[in-house]
């Protein structure tokens, strides 16, 4: 029973990113962003249970990349592509071929997809990430898609702006750029500037725009990310 402590945290994650699908296509995307989040709990707690149980197996590894195409690829892009149809719909849009752009939102889970596959057989990312991790991009979303909902503006800028970072953020799924671990070394500054500065900034986002303010924050970890890239490009 205790190896199968893990797989049913992963289910658990698993069964929540179907909830949240759920959620998306009635267009309760609170609930959306609720539950993707406590995917993101189970998914933490899954490789926890495993290390400190000792039970790792190449089923768990397999079982929750599945669970994290789901929960952080599949739900948020249901979320982004009943979005996306609210804006055509108030533009009149019901037919024809720009009422396919929707569709657009499902490169999101493809790209999760890929990256989750090249991951589970790249044994550089041991203490850091190449590319955004999967948990981040559904974070961003469903947080997107919430602070969007209750935007008031031109649709046609919104619609153009979400296909960009739709297009953007399946690129940095796959991409190799150098992503630092949220994980804290020790509990001192020093070796853990770019993770304090990250919660930080999260927690100035989220006091001035609430759920909407991690989205601001998953941007804010790309960007620290790149700027650390940089710095030791410099130094080499």
């Amino acid at each position: 029973m205790k190896r199968q402590i893990p797989n049913i945290l992963t289910l658990l994650n698993l069964f929540s990113g179907c909830v949240a699908c759920a959620m998306a296509f009635s267009g309760q995307f609170f609930f959306v962003f609720a539950w993707v989040v406590i995917a993101a709990v189970f998914d933490f707690f899954d490789g926890f249970a495993a290390r400190m149980l000792g039970v790792s197996s190449p089923l768990g590894i397999q079982l929750d990349s599945l669970a994290d195409v789901v929960s952080f690829g599949v739900a948020p892009a249901t979320a982004v592509f009943v979005l996306l149809n609210y804006y055509l719909f108030d533009l009149g849009i019901v037919m024809g071929p720009w009422s396919l752009l929707p569709y657009f939102a499902f490169l999101l889970p493809m790209f999760a997809a890929y990256r989750l596959g090249k991951f589970n057989i790249d044994e550089r990312q041991t203490t850091s990430f190449l590319g955004l991790p999967t948990p981040a991009n559904g974070l961003f979303w469903v947080s997107f898609v919430y602070g969007m909902d209750h935007v008031v503006y031109d649709n046609r800028l919104l619609i153009v702006f979400t296909l960009v970072l739709i297009v953007a953020f399946s690129l940095l799924m796959v991409s190799e750029l150098p992503m630092f671990s949220l994980k804290v070394k020790a509990m001192k500054v020093r070796g853990n500037e770019r993770q304090l500065i990250l919660i930080l900034l999260m927690l100035i986002f989220v006091v001035l725009w609430g759920i909407a303010g991690i989205a601001w924050g998953i941007v804010s970890y790309v960007l620290l990310s790149l700027v650390a890239r940089k710095k030791d490009k410099t130094f080499r």
